[in-house]
């Protein structure tokens, strides 16, 4: 009863009802786009995690409703995707699939004009798992929500978009920067005005999207699969290194999935051939690069030593 008259006293409580917001979220995302004009000249958007619909409710005012002829509004594309349904909301297609199948992906791309190759320019996401209370735990899963959402992201966004999504503030933030930017050009933490002060949630502002160079999308999903198979199975060099660092954080994907299976059947002239890519890749983080030479060098070493010791005749 205390948190339904603290929401009642709440002035973006109040105005959500007044103007037909589903949810006081709603003005979240408005504070977004007046901080980072996020919406500005989109055509094509979705909503992960869209339900109640607050978030999809914004997207149609500012993209559909402001169109004035019926060619301006079939232009526009705005995709709701929930595991459950919502009611209705004027131009908005509402897709029930799970974030965490690619099969979601493919139904999200399915929408958009085949015939031009287009994309979303905007993927939003308000979703939250349930709060235990535990901040470490609750975080820890935020997080996991968030690979998912980036992981249909890299699927469905086309170059130069931008991706908004919740976070639970904690001591984890540099690392997401840092996995946000291997797929933006810039990263931003915000905090809306209509968040309420005592919250720990903020959000997430990446733009410009821009694909590595030989990474394949992939849903990621640490909780249910090998990552390190997963990332084996697209055959991508790329995908073995970034795969495990988006996922959590592993900066020795390369270099373990190298040291397992195979470890047997990769010499030094490999690992040099490794570490000659990696040193090569533009797009791969200088401060991964960092970390990742010493382990190389050293494989490199230790295969060399064996290589000589196996030709040498004692």
């Amino acid at each position: 009863m205390g948190k339904t008259s603290k929401d009642k006293r709440d002035v973006y409580y109040r105005q959500a009802k007044e103007e037909g917001w589903r949810a006081r979220s709603a003005f979240k995302l408005m504070h977004i786009n007046e901080q980072f004009g996020i919406l500005d000249n989109v055509q094509r958007a979705v909503d992960l995690c869209a339900a109640p619909g607050s978030w999809s409710q914004v997207l149609s005012r500012k993209l559909f409703d402001c169109c004035l002829t019926d060619d301006q509004k079939s232009e526009v594309k705005i995709i709701a995707v929930d595991l459950q349904a919502m009611a209705p909301i004027r131009g908005v297609i509402q897709l029930q699939g799970d974030i965490t199948k690619e099969s979601t992906a493919n139904a999200i791309i399915a929408h958009f004009d085949k015939t031009s190759d287009k994309k979303a320019q905007l993927v939003v996401c308000d979703g939250a798992p349930d709060v235990t209370g535990v901040h470490e735990m609750d975080e820890y899963m935020q997080n996991q929500l968030i690979v998912s959402a980036l992981s249909i992201a890299t699927f469905v966004l086309e170059t130069g978009g931008t991706f908004v999504a919740k976070i639970f503030k904690g001591n984890a933030n540099c690392l997401l920067e840092s996995q946000m930017l291997t797929f933006f050009k810039d990263f931003h933490i915000y905090k809306p005005p209509s968040s309420r002060p005592s919250s720990i949630e903020a959000f997430v502002v990446c733009i410009g999207f821009r694909l590595p160079n030989g990474y394949i999308p992939q849903i990621i999903n640490p909780a249910r699969d090998d990552i390190r198979l997963l990332a084996r199975k697209t055959g991508s060099a790329v995908n073995r290194r970034l795969v495990p660092f988006i996922a959590c954080g592993d900066l020795n994907g390369a270099s373990d999935e190298l040291s397992t299976k195979f470890e047997d059947e990769f010499t030094s002239e490999d690992y040099e051939m490794t570490y000659d890519d990696m040193i090569r890749d533009v797009d791969f983080p200088e401060e991964f690069k960092d970390e990742l030479e010493d382990v190389l060098l050293d494989e490199i070493a230790v295969r060399s030593v064996e290589n000589f010791q196996t030709h040498c005749l004692w």
